[in-house]
């Protein structure tokens, strides 16, 4: 199964007329086996450039984004697709868009960089968080080297993570380089 939830709608689509896009928060799942789409209850925000992070228990955690009026979200909701329900989950520390995130091997989520300039955009992070679902709380971590959003978190053997590539304010063509973090 396959959870694809909120995001940006096409203006040519929408039914609000007016062709300008609108932030969903619409979900459905989709069945690789069938080949069908079958809508789950909306979440609890509309919200586009957020990431999503499948937990060990089966549950989906959504984090971060940016909500109708452009500025950066620091809500996060867990989808329990056993249940099909929504559930709103500590914010996390940062208001963030385009963050990158990462399963952890000790079942935390590691949430890190993106932008967080309210209405605007070119304001990138530093800052990292870890998503303890437990508890169901975001709690501080060590900053990465590089401000950076729209970055790849690739999860390695050894337990760390490979965080690379990305845009800042300092290089808006693109960034080359990568980082690790290690729990």
């Amino acid at each position: 199964m396959v959870l694809v939830a909120a995001g940006d709608g096409d203006p040519e689509f929408l039914s609000n007329g007016s062709g300008v896009s609108e932030y969903l928060m619409n979900a459905e799942i989709y069945n690789p086996v069938t080949g069908t789409w079958t809508t789950t209850p909306d979440m609890s925000t509309p919200r586009r450039l957020h990431t999503a992070t499948l937990l060990p228990n089966g549950t989906v955690l959504v984090a971060g984004g940016v909500d109708s009026s452009d500025d950066p979200l620091a809500s996060a909701e867990i989808y329990d697709p056993v249940a099909g329900t929504w559930t709103l989950t500590g914010n996390i520390t940062t208001a963030r868009e385009q963050p990158t995130a990462a399963l952890l091997s000790n079942g935390t989520v590691l949430v890190a960089g993106g932008d967080s300039t309210l209405g605007t955009d070119g304001l990138h992070v530093g800052t990292a968080e870890i998503f303890d679902p437990s508890i169901g709380t975001f709690a501080r971590t060590g900053n990465m080297t590089a401000p950076r959003g729209a970055a790849t978190a690739t999860p390695l053997a050894n337990g760390s993570v490979l965080v690379a590539g990305g845009f800042s304010s300092d290089s808006p063509a693109g960034l080359a380089s990568a980082e690790l973090y290690f729990q």
